[in-house]
């Protein structure tokens, strides 16, 4: 498996695998997947990168701006998900350590995530590599869609702050 950054020849995969993180209902609160154009546009450029092994990509990090004020230029919001195929066999890990090493070299010191709760998976991994659990927005959105469509959802915020850049 090797880690590179994403291309846009990879968006038919990245969009293929976001539907698969969907289709768990417990990945987002949005229903669809994006067109390539909206999807790019709300992502920064410099911290896109995915996995692959033999041609096939199986999964995808990048880096979403938390606001357009330049006092939070270095925080971001991260994106990672795997593709069903390569559930449980370490893609994660390697996106989420190469995705901080990325989002140092960008000049971003923290990195935060929300998380269902009910996906432990995901809050293992992030806790793993240095996340730490902030707190639990509880009742936060309402799902649109799935079987838990109508049902209020809680999401857990982590964040993790890197030791390299904004210590200053």
């Amino acid at each position: 498996m090797t880690v590179r950054p994403m291309r846009e020849a990879d968006a038919s995969s990245v969009r293929t695998i976001y539907a698969e993180g969907i289709a768990t209902g417990h990945a987002t609160f949005q229903a669809e997947v994006p067109d390539w154009s909206t999807w790019n546009a709300s992502h920064l450029a410099s911290c896109r990168i995915v996995a692959e092994e033999a041609g096939a990509v199986l999964g995808w990090a990048a880096l979403s701006p938390v606001s357009t004020r330049a006092v939070y230029a270095g925080v971001a919001e991260i994106s990672i998900y795997i593709g069903e195929g390569a559930r449980g066999r370490g893609v994660g890990g390697v996106l989420l350590e190469a995705l901080q090493r990325s989002a140092e070299t960008a000049g971003i010191w923290m990195l935060q995530a929300g998380i269902f709760p009910e996906n432990e998976a995901s809050i293992a991994l992030h806790r793993k590599l240095g996340f730490r659990i902030l707190g639990r927005r509880e009742r936060i959105g309402k799902m649109g869609y799935g079987p838990l469509r109508d049902q209020w959802r809680d999401v857990a915020l982590l964040e993790w702050r890197s030791p390299n850049v904004g210590n200053n």
